[in-house]
């Protein structure tokens, strides 16, 4: 199959990519792939916490239960989030992130707001904790997918026209780093710029922005002591292992002493409360420590699957002139395929610790429920693509 990478300042008809079957349902593989990592997540959330359930609370799968009650929430959610047709969403984008940078600066307020970790990024509702980050993030992406649509000629034509949806993306940067959230902030400004460029966008003055944005990341990320601390920290965690190298140093032992097949499921050492965070942000190594490389590297295939057919729904909704649709799918799976890399990486020690949750696998319910409802989202696209097609065939029969 001949596949030409599909950039919006082609018309549709230019592209080679095949229209979905003439029949409506939903991508098996997808669905597969999903329902895959979420039950592997469990049983990882359940493995991983035990001693650290145990600890807090007396009870070994506290974490999983709670889980399983996010993973039943996450459905509920997902599920109504797919019953609404795209273009209610397309009309909405705008109210939408106004809501989210509302919640934003509702986290940042004492009393409202929840301080864990020196970090204010919680709303406590008793049951859980809603971090403001995750569904803000997923309204900033929906509201830019509409403006590249409704701005596509401008978007590509001027350079204020690259500029103004900076401005909203700039101004919630600026509230997650005051929470602080530097890798919320990091992958929101990313998705912007692979959303901008697939959108058209000059590369001449993407590049520009780009140049500005990386420098103003770089020194966002060395002007506060604890942020320089985790940066000289990866380079060698073992040289203050005691102190700052520790959870690193520990997420790399168990890594290792997974080798090739793991130590099997149940059996990591580095959970004993030996390695922080071991079931939300770390939960990826101890998965290393259990299944191995083999382990990981089905692991990686997984999200691969999972990043190749939100990309493949994407490109088919613009062959179908869907370019909002498409704008938005291309914006999500991007999300998704980053922030599992850049998850996996802090684990091994390739870049520094960013706080970031592995998709359907880490333990917490904004997270699990906000990937649930992108995930939706997509399918939602799918299954629209797939009806449109269906219509066609019935119109050439």
């Amino acid at each position: 199959m001949n596949f030409t990478w599909p950039r919006w300042n082609a018309e549709p008809q230019q592209l080679s990519l095949p229209l979905p079957r003439a029949q409506v349902g939903l991508d098996p593989l997808l669905c597969a792939v999903v329902a895959g990592l979420l039950a592997w997540g469990l049983v990882m959330v359940a493995s991983a916490s035990v001693a650290q359930a145990q600890k807090m609370t007396g009870d070994p799968f506290y974490y999983f239960y709670r889980q399983l009650a996010f993973t039943g929430i996450g459905g509920l959610m997902a599920w109504a989030a797919f019953c609404v047709p795209m273009h209610v969403w397309e009309r909405k984008s705008g109210l939408l992130a106004v809501g989210g940078i509302v919640l934003l600066l509702v986290v940042l307020i004492p009393g409202i707001g929840v301080k864990v970790n020196h970090a204010r990024r919680w709303i406590d509702l008793e049951f859980i904790r809603i971090q403001a980050s995750e569904p803000a993030r997923l309204a900033l992406i929906m509201y830019l997918a509409g403006y590249i649509v409704r701005r596509q000629g401008r978007l590509q034509n001027t350079l204020g026209g690259l500029l103004v949806p900076f401005l909203p993306l700039m101004f919630a940067g600026v509230l997650l780093l005051l929470e602080p959230d530097f890798g919320a902030t990091a992958i929101l400004i990313a998705v912007a710029f692979i959303m901008l460029f697939l959108g058209g966008a000059r590369l001449f003055y993407l590049g520009g922005v780009v140049a500005c944005a990386t420098a103003g990341l770089a020194v966002i990320a060395t002007a506060e002591a604890y942020r320089l601390r985790r940066l000289m920290n990866f380079t060698d965690p073992f040289a203050d292992m005691e102190n700052a190298g520790w959870q690193l140093a520990n997420s790399l032992i168990a890594v290792g002493r997974g080798e090739w097949t793991g130590v099997g499921l149940g059996n990591s050492v580095q959970k004993l409360l030996y390695l922080p965070e071991m079931h939300t942000d770390f939960i990826f190594a101890i998965l290393a420590e259990e299944f191995g490389l083999f382990g990981v590297l089905v692991l990686i295939a997984m999200f691969g699957v999972l990043v190749w057919r939100g990309f493949r729904i994407g490109a088919q909704a613009e062959a179908l002139g869907e370019r909002f649709k498409a704008c938005l799918v291309y914006g999500l799976t991007s999300w998704l395929g980053l922030q599992a890399l850049i998850n996996m990486a802090v684990n091994m020690g390739a870049l520094p610790t960013k706080g970031l949750t592995l998709p359907l696998m880490s333990y917490g319910g904004s997270s699990l429920i906000t990937v649930m409802v992108l995930i939706a989202l997509i399918l939602r696209v799918d299954y629209e693509n797939r009806l449109a097609a269906e219509r066609a065939a019935r119109r050439a029969g």
